[in-house]
């Protein structure tokens, strides 16, 4: 660091935040700072110290880094445009203002800053824009605790969302699995009855065991056979049907299409004859209809019961349970389990497709904070397409970035208001349907938490968000 200790009152004026100043305050504002010079990854303040001076960049690049109890490190996007400031800007308060930095302002390239002292600062604020002070005051005050409210609103409203969502999808899967249960009660009562029916008639130890293989061979085909059409389906349980009441098989047709689904036919039905007699054949195919439908509910209890713990898998990746904060993960994996979390919100005109980039590697980052970032923007993808259109999720890597694109077919983001989306409270929402500060979250996460980028791009028809993350880890606060 290198003291240049003056600076020329043109030079002052050119910065956005000293352009309407008179010559006379110019020259007072560059009498009472000076100017000095850092050199690249050099600390202009740092977090923690004595709040002593009010920092505006002349020229060069700089970023700004706080270290947070909860977030851990929030590094903010790197800025060379002159004007930006750091440091003691809150000097103005007085006695409220903060004792020490509340943040690191980093030279990330040489940079030129002026540096003018916090009490100096202050006096300037104070006489030169008092009605500004006490607005600035009330807006800082003010501001802080509507967005704190509005924030934990906001997570609330996603979490309802959510849970929402995962409610209807557990049901269907939780609700087969009853029913299933409740038949097979019914079933297995049938099927020992049948079983006992035989016995009574005397069917052969060695011939009940022929009947049982049999019974074992069917209930494995099914689940492992090629798919047939409706009308051929249908054909072959006639055909079934018709051969089973010749042999004086009652309910013929109630049987059938339980045996025709494990690929029962005529010539297997003759086998079953010729295993167990004559006189036994019609209370053997009850019993082998009876078992083969009672392997079918098995099945899909075991579909059931495994939908629902893939989606509680899905829910704990998405809540990030049991989890570092930060770690390298795939963020494909993220982007499903919250696409698995939405599926019950997704209405069926909408085509959900995914598109990875799967040689892209894991990435440093808060897990379950950039499942809220997706969560956002999924949502707000879905609120604009309504009941029809595709969502397009995609990912792929370009140097040293993850980039991660969400796009729709809503009518788009309207030119005039592009630059506005991510300022917080801003919306296009009704009024009562959305806060404004779902992008404004997400923004800070991918910017404020894992110093990556987020943009949008938009026409009529097709809207893009992309978001970039870096693939390194962010390097440490000194």
């Amino acid at each position: 660091m290198t003291d240049q200790m003056t600076i020329d009152i043109d030079e002052l004026r050119k910065l956005f935040l000293f352009e309407r100043l008179t010559d006379e305050q110019l020259t007072k504002l560059a009498g009472s700072g000076r100017v000095q010079t850092y050199g690249q990854d050099e600390n202009i303040v740092c977090q923690g110290e004595p709040a002593e001076c009010f920092a505006v960049l002349i020229e060069g690049e700089v970023q700004m880094i706080s270290e947070t109890v909860s977030a851990g490190t929030v590094a903010m996007p790197r800025t060379s445009q002159p004007g930006v400031y750091g440091g003691a800007t809150s000097a103005y308060l007085g006695d409220r203002a903060p004792e020490t930095y509340q943040h690191t302002l980093r030279a990330t390239a040489p940079s030129r800053m002026f540096m003018l002292p916090a009490k100096k600062f202050a006096y300037i604020v104070a006489e030169w824009f008092p009605m500004a002070m006490h607005l600035l005051d009330g807006l800082l005050s003010g501001g802080r605790m509507q967005r704190e409210i509005i924030d934990r609103r906001q997570r609330l409203t996603a979490l309802g969302t959510i849970t929402a969502g995962l409610t209807h999808e557990l049901n269907n899967p939780a609700a087969a699995a009853v029913r299933a249960v409740s038949e097979l009660r019914s079933l297995i009562k049938t099927s020992r009855i049948q079983l006992a029916q035989l016995a009574e008639d005397g069917i052969p130890p060695e011939k009940l065991r022929a009947l049982i293989e049999a019974q074992e061979a069917c209930t494995s085909n099914l689940g492992n056979q090629e798919q047939r059409s409706p009308l051929e389906i249908s054909d072959a349980e006639d055909e079934l049907g018709e051969a089973l009441e010749e042999l004086g098989v009652e309910d013929a047709w109630e049987l059938a299409p339980a045996l025709v689904n494990a690929r029962f036919n005529n010539a297997y039905l003759q086998k079953i004859r010729n295993k167990v007699g004559e006189e036994h054949t019609p209370a053997a195919l009850h019993w082998l209809a009876e078992a083969i439908e009672i392997s079918q509910m098995l099945n899909e209890v075991t579909e059931a019961t495994e939908r629902i713990t893939t989606l509680i898998r899905s829910a704990k990746q998405y809540s990030q349970m049991d989890r570092a904060p930060f770690q390298q993960v795939d963020v494909h994996e993220l982007l499903d389990s919250t696409v698995a979390i939405f599926r019950g919100k997704v209405p069926p005109g909408i085509t959900v497709v995914t598109d990875y980039d799967r040689t892209l590697p894991d990435i440093p980052c808060y897990a379950g904070e950039l499942n809220q970032v997706w969560t956002n923007l999924i949502h707000n993808a879905l609120d604009a397409m309504g009941q029809e259109g595709t969502l397009t999720i995609r990912t792929a890597h370009d140097e040293d970035e993850a980039i991660v694109e969400i796009g729709d077919t809503g009518p788009g983001v309207a030119e005039a208001i592009k630059d506005r989306i991510f300022e917080p409270f801003f919306t296009t929402k009704s009024v009562g349907e959305g806060t404004g500060l779902g992008l404004d979250i997400s923004y800070r996460i991918v910017a404020g938490r894992h110093g990556g980028e987020i943009k949008v791009r938009s026409v009529p028809g097709e809207t893009w968000f992309e978001v970039r993350l870096p693939l390194r880890e962010p390097v440490a606060t000194a």
